[in-house]
């Protein structure tokens, strides 16, 4: 692989790189940064399983890692420092090499500037990794050559490092991933939705934002954006910025984009003409907000260039993602559904207002930094809700008056309980509003750990 022209090279070949972290992205770019000649040090401060087989297989391939702390002179030496998501900036790491000025850039930014493929990058506070999924899936339906990667699982880094490179790439963005970018510009941008989130990491709701914002920073006149026309503040984020704005809404619209019709049919406007993809009904996906998010990746598929009847095929056919509003089975009359990825209180209320049965919730994990109060309203008439692990002294704070509440010492015990207060007919919904790491290593370890417990609990009785 070569480093093209100058105006793409974040250094030259022999150049000292440092690369922070070695999860799924970062061990990816340091690969990346070897092949395309840079002298790299990647290190991690944790030392688990994952980062020593991490440093194993980098150093089999000849690149200088190292877990369980970071080499600060060398990464003081380094020309170029590339970072992992999960490397938060207030680290001790992270200030240092703000402090000696060097230059940083994400993982996403790196891989951009090697990556031959057309891009829709995706990003917003919640359903990100459903709307890649789903909108990559549309694409390939409609016969185009198209993967996903980034947030959503496959660094971007490893579709760069490829030797063919697809015709199009979606990429699901953080926060995390767009706070570093310089270059990076999507051919097709989306903007899902916006809430409080990351308010553990974040100083303030505006600095978050801002991250987000960071999508739009190299915007043109002729940059296509798909965006949320329901959502104020999507509206008010992007109202100057630069490009071709096509919005999606759940009411009906004159207006060209995506909507949802008197029928209840998935539409787009385009030019005055109007396409109908498919019924509502017919999505295998739970809750309106599935909606939106099928309006958005369809509308993002068309300006792809897919034809009408490939996008309702391919939004008929997608079967959802783990851990997503997922069920898991119906044991004595009670629906088990797995939302795991409900990792903040967005998410949260989003999954309970996507029912219309009696509720049990279990809430809990690491606190985020949002009051729990905010769940009041979507919880109104709710049969109960269970909480557990760090969160759940503060969730008892913020509910116990309002909302019968009962506190577990862990997932299994919460469950149990759970059962106890469901009646045949109601829903009991995991949506823990907080993110995992209290317990488990991800939202998806704790999603299988809850699946398993309650079939776990109810074996010897049939799912419906």
């Amino acid at each position: 692989m070569t480093t093209g022209t100058r105006e793409l090279q974040l250094f030259d070949v022999g150049d000292p790189v440092a690369v922070l972290g070695l999860g799924a992205s970062g061990t990816a770019a340091a690969r990346l940064v070897h092949a395309l000649g840079g002298h790299v040090y990647a290190s991690d401060a944790g030392a688990g399983d994952n980062q020593t087989e991490a440093v194993a297989r980098l150093r089999e391939e000849g690149i200088e890692a190292q877990a369980g702390a970071h080499d600060m002179e060398r990464i003081l030496a380094a020309r170029l420092v590339v970072t992992s998501p999960g490397i938060d900036p207030s680290s001790e790491v992270r200030r240092s090499v703000m402090e000696a000025g060097l230059r940083t850039v994400s993982e996403i930014e790196v891989a951009a500037r090697h990556l031959r493929s057309r891009v829709i990058g995706i990003t917003g506070t919640n359903g990100k990794t459903t709307t890649t999924a789903l909108c990559g899936h549309v694409l390939r339906e409609a016969g185009v050559d198209a993967i996903t990667a980034g947030n959503i699982g496959r660094p971007l880094s490893d579709v760069a490092i490829m030797d063919h490179h697809p015709e199009w790439v979606v990429v699901e963005l953080s926060s995390f991933q767009l706070a570093d970018l310089e270059i990076f510009a999507p051919t097709i941008g989306m903007l899902l939705n916006l809430a409080p989130d990351h308010l553990d990491r974040y100083s303030s709701l505006d600095r978050y934002y801002a991250d987000k914002a960071r999508l739009f920073a190299n915007a043109t006149d002729d940059s296509l954006w798909v965006l949320n026309g329901d959502d104020g503040t999507v509206l008010d984020l992007t109202r100057n910025v630069r490009g071709e704005p096509h919005l999606a809404s759940l009411a009906p619209k004159e207006a060209d984009g995506a909507f949802l019709d008197a029928d209840g049919w998935l539409c787009r406007r385009a030019h005055g003409a109007v396409e109908r993809w498919l019924p509502a009904h017919d999505l295998r996906l739970i809750g309106l907000h599935n909606v939106m998010n099928a309006l958005l990746a369809g509308l993002g598929a068309a300006l792809a260039g897919c034809c009408t009847a490939a996008i309702g095929r391919g939004l008929a056919s997608f079967e959802g993602l783990p851990h997503r509003l997922r069920p898991v089975g119906e044991f004595e009359g009670v629906l088990w559904v797995n939302d795991s990825k409900g990792t903040n209180l967005s998410a949260t209320r989003v999954a309970l207002a996507s029912f219309d049965r009696p509720l049990v919730v279990i809430l809990g994990g690491r606190h985020k930094g949002e009051p729990y109060t905010s769940l009041l309203p979507s919880l109104e008439g709710a049969r109960g809700v269970v909480a557990f692990g760090e969160a759940a002294p503060l969730i008892v704070s913020h509910l116990a008056d309002e909302v019968p509440l009962e506190v577990a010492g862990g997932l299994e015990e919460a469950i149990r309980r759970a059962r106890t207060l469901a009646r045949p007919g109601d829903v009991v919904l995991f949506s823990p509003a907080c993110s995992s790491y209290d317990m488990f290593p991800s939202y998806a370890v704790r999603g299988d750990a809850f699946e398993a417990a309650v079939r776990t609990l109810h074996a010897g009785g049939e799912a419906a």
